[in-house]
């Protein structure tokens, strides 16, 4: 009922300083254990010298940060302005051939990053998809569409496929699994809506068009066949009032935050610290409640400056991408739960809501989410820490499912509809407190380890 009511404005401003006032207190002891273990034998592999003018060694224990911005970042923003270059050029003299053009640079870029077997091997999974669609079959693109899919998340077929490609850089784990998984969700997205079109199939051209789009092959997001199919074909390129300057802020946006984030590791060394279980042991509650509570807050800022960086890029070019993820301080429910929303859309699209259909029945929504789960835990690749976070996640979602039913029932529903919207956001709101910490809980199972997570779940309830 009061889910989407608006509080008052001081209201809302005693709550953003009490969150803020609980940050600051919990950073501080980040701060101080942070200093105090600089020079600590047990984090020497994940700190290290900084900026010089700071006087203080710095987080990198995030490789895959460290390499987009320093390592490969002249090679990142090389790539990335050519594209842009071209596509603007493309898009002035020839708007309707602008899709070929982005497709060609595309096709160029990862065969002069990866190689040609590599190259060679995204074009063999697109032409087994595109084969597969000729059906018009939906049971069959999952099929065909998962098992490729599981040809680069489970072993041996994954170190099979990634044995092909000769020679060897720093980035090119990421490259490879990132590209390849991506590909692989594009291209089911392409099958699923071949077997929709009503007339005819689209062509393999529109499925190399939609796939070798560079700015989203590596790192994403991923954009559903039909929303980037829609887009990329339209002829008149017309930009809303104050377009341009929207994309310049938000440019400015995210290079800001990827120096703020490098000044913030050389002061708070929050994913190493978590690697130390005796040196945890030895922080305060607070202390460690912060910890766990920044590393998703990082990861929500990782995700937003990684997707922000392409998306900027395709507005540039005329599209729409998909919404930066959803801050986790703004999260009481597991239902708006989501880092990466272009794999959640597509998940939405294709298994959650084709499964669980208006999400009001108890055992359509249990199996849908299953079934999402699922997806979502081999896209991550399966292992244990995947399998437990997939588990929890799921049962969130169905027990907010089964905890509305329940205050839906007599004498709860009449007790509500008593109240003004506002109290009843304020009520569900205070229950979504411990969904609050559910959520940062699950989620830093995937960021940390099991035994981190472990210890900070004991803390937390010791002292609840």
């Amino acid at each position: 009922m009061g889910v989407k009511a608006m509080l008052p404005s001081y209201e809302l401003g005693f709550y953003a300083l009490v969150v803020t006032c609980a940050v600051v207190y919990s950073g501080s002891g980040i701060f101080e254990a942070s200093r105090d273990s600089m020079n600590r034998k047990a984090f020497r592999d994940g700190i290290k010298p900084g900026w010089h003018y700071f006087g203080r060694k710095m987080d990198v224990a995030d490789f895959e940060w460290v390499m987009w911005f320093t390592s490969f970042r002249n090679i990142i923003i090389f790539a990335l302005s050519g594209h842009v270059l071209f596509g603007k050029i493309c898009s002035m003299a020839v708007p309707q051939h602008r899709a070929v053009v982005y497709m060609l640079y595309g096709v160029l870029a990862v065969l002069g990053s990866m190689g040609l077997v590599y190259l060679m091997i995204i074009l063999s999974h697109c032409l087994v998809l595109y084969s597969v669609a000729l059906a018009k079959q939906k049971w069959l693109c999952y099929v065909a569409g998962l098992c490729c899919l599981a040809s680069f998340k489970v072993e041996p077929f994954s170190s099979w496929q990634s044995g092909f490609v000769t020679g060897a850089f720093d980035l090119q784990d990421v490259l490879f699994y990132g590209g390849s998984g991506f590909t692989i969700m594009r291209c089911m997205s392409f099958a699923l809506e071949s077997s929709e079109k009503k007339e005819g199939i689209y062509s393999i051209f529109d499925l190399l068009k939609y796939n070798f789009y560079l700015p989203f092959f590596f790192f994403g997001p991923v954009m559903t066949f039909d929303q980037f199919h829609a887009q990329v074909s339209t002829r008149e390129l017309r930009r809303k009032d104050d377009e341009m300057k929207n994309i310049q802020v938000h440019a400015l946006l995210h290079m800001g935050a990827i120096i703020a984030v490098d000044i913030f590791f050389h002061f708070f060394y929050i994913l190493t610290l978590p690697s130390d279980l005796k040196f945890m042991n030895r922080l305060s509650d607070w202390s460690l409640a912060g910890l766990a509570y920044s590393n998703l807050v990082y990861d929500w800022v990782k995700a937003a400056v990684m997707f922000g960086v392409t998306n900027t890029i395709a507005r540039l070019d005329h599209l729409d991408p998909p919404q930066p993820p959803k801050c986790i301080t703004m999260l009481y429910v597991f239902a708006e739960t989501h880092f990466d929303r272009g794999i959640n859309d597509w998940l939405c699209k294709y298994v959650y809501d084709h499964l669980g259909e208006n999400h009001d029945k108890i055992m359509k929504e249990l199996v849908a989410t299953i079934a999402t789960f699922a997806v979502t835990t081999l896209w991550l690749g399966p292992c244990e820490i995947v399998y437990i976070w997939s588990v929890f996640n799921c049962f969130g979602l169905n027990f907010e499912l089964w905890v509305q039913k329940f205050f839906q029932q007599q004498p709860f529903a009449k007790l509500e509809a008593k109240m003004s919207e506002a109290m009843s956001r304020r009520i569900r709101a205070l229950f979504g407190a411990a969904n609050f910490w559910a959520i940062v809980l699950y989620n830093i199972l995937a960021l940390n380890s099991l035994e981190f997570a472990l210890l900070v779940t004991k803390r937390l309830l010791l002292t609840g």
